[in-house]
């Protein structure tokens, strides 16, 4: 009695993903990749290192000298923080920042998002030449607008004997700021958005124009949730932009102590004869913890929206 045996089963070829593991670089592109790196840094370690030392160190020796004994506790303090937060209203021009970032943040996202919706999935006559006009609105220098935004501000706008700008003297107010940085936000951020929101399935959409949702129930419920990825995208490069902003805000809001941002006191620490600049490196890592933190929360929102959006079924 013969005893057939069933022929070997092929073995199943490896598809990337599946099988193949991930092609990494040779040892030159990762030294290659360290250098850069390294180099990118050393700037930044020197000013933090910079922001520890004493000012009779600073001003007579290199911060690369404190790595010699870096174990001396006479190389190291933290009475440059401490100077940094109590001289020149740190505290106060900390809030105002905030009070700057963060409507000259939400303004434009929440427009734009309208605005890109509007322009991707809505009809109506012109919308095309309307958005040619947006995106050229983004060759449009900043430091152009400025004198022509102050005297709308200051004196309003009449067209044929009726005012299409009020004149509420906004200079010098933070309403005022708030739309000199949506305006300058927006073109980029339609264009931006109106790009990603177009290119979103558009069997959702008429799926659930079916079921009978309206436009707002659309955007809302559809849009605004799978879009998440270039909301974030954006909030992240909008809010540093406008935090870390020192024309627009000297320009707008004055140099003040009660309106003045981060920027312009930490303008103010440095001196006339710039001797206080070890405080402008304290100060200048005070300042940046707040957008690392947006950073970084936003980042980790950015990257679940991209890992949920990638994968379909």
């Amino acid at each position: 009695m013969s005893v057939t045996t069933a022929p070997p089963a092929a073995e199943p070829i490896p598809v990337r993903g599946k099988g193949l593991e991930p092609r990494t670089g040779g040892w030159f592109v990762r030294i290659a990749v360290l250098v850069i790196v390294v180099i990118w840094m050393i700037p930044t370690a020197g000013v933090l290192i910079t922001s520890f030392r004493p000012e009779a160190l600073v001003d007579t020796t290199g911060w690369w000298t404190a790595l010699a004994h870096p174990f001396e506790t006479s190389q190291w303090t933290l009475e440059n923080y401490r100077l940094a937060l109590d001289t020149g209203g740190f505290a106060s021009a900390f809030l105002n920042s905030l009070a700057v970032a963060i409507p000259a943040t939400v303004i434009p996202i929440a427009i734009a998002a309208f605005a890109a919706y509007a322009f991707s999935w809505m009809e109506f006559r012109g919308r095309y030449l309307m958005f040619i006009a947006v995106v050229g609105l983004l060759v449009v220098p900043l430091q152009m607008a400025l004198i022509p935004i102050l005297r709308l501000y200051n004196e309003g706008a009449i067209v044929a004997n009726y005012y299409v700008f009020p004149d509420l003297d906004l200079n010098g107010t933070f309403l005022g700021v708030w739309l000199a940085h949506t305006a300058f936000g927006l073109p980029l951020a339609i264009y931006l958005l109106r790009n990603y929101i177009g290119s979103l399935p558009s069997s959702i959409i008429e799926s659930a124009r079916i079921d009978g949702a309206d436009h707002f129930t659309i955007f809302w419920r559809l849009i605004i949730p799978l879009s998440v990825p270039a909301l974030a995208a954006f909030a992240i490069f909008q809010f540093l932009w406008v935090w870390n902003d020192l024309l627009v805000a000297y320009v707008f809001l004055g140099g003040s102590r009660e309106t003045r941002v981060l920027t312009l006191a930490l303008q103010g620490l440095v001196g006339r004869e710039g001797e206080n600049w070890h405080l402008l490196t304290a100060a200048a890592f005070i300042s940046m913890a707040l957008p690392l933190l947006v950073f970084f929360s936003l980042q980790k929102y950015f990257v679940r929206g991209l890992t949920a959006g990638a994968v379909k079924g």
